[in-house]
């Protein structure tokens, strides 16, 4: 019968007295090193947050590369295409300069483009076609652009 006279502590205090003196946590190498020194007995632990933690999906694409078996080299620029904006910018007496900013991009783009180690971006493409006023896409590279008149 001395069920009846034991007392029941709800709360914190219960959680104490219970697991025994509550951890402290360190944070720093100086109050860790001084436990040591102490005796006391410590647990080095790394704790990862999973909370507000931005997704690196440029790391789950290099997985999938790398389970891959084959390596694809991205696809370049045809030199012919180079060849075309090359002269047709010359026979127009543009620099590339001048026609980055006609376009609207970068002298390197042009640059990039011109000696054919660009990868091919339809849009900067056809920026380059209404620029020139030549075909740059397709069967005949170089050719004005333009089909026939229409009646």
């Amino acid at each position: 019968m001395s069920d009846w006279e034991a007392n029941t502590i709800i709360g914190s205090k219960a959680r104490r007295g219970a697991s025994g003196p509550r951890a402290t946590v360190t944070k720093s190498q100086g109050q860790i090193n001084a436990a040591r020194r102490q005796g006391l007995v410590v647990s080095v632990d790394k704790k990862y947050g999973s909370t507000n933690v931005k997704g690196d999906s440029e790391g789950q694409r290099l997985t999938k590369v790398d389970r891959e078996t084959d390596i694809i080299k991205p696809k370049k620029l045809d030199a012919n295409v180079g060849k075309a904006i090359s002269r047709v910018r010359t026979e127009k007496k543009l620099s590339q300069k001048e026609l980055a900013t006609k376009i609207n991009e970068k002298p390197t783009v042009i640059n990039d483009y011109e000696a054919g180690r660009a990868i091919p971006n339809q849009q900067v493409l056809g920026k380059l076609e209404r620029a020139l006023g030549v075909k740059l896409r397709g069967k005949n590279i170089g050719e004005p652009l333009g089909g026939p008149k229409k009646k």
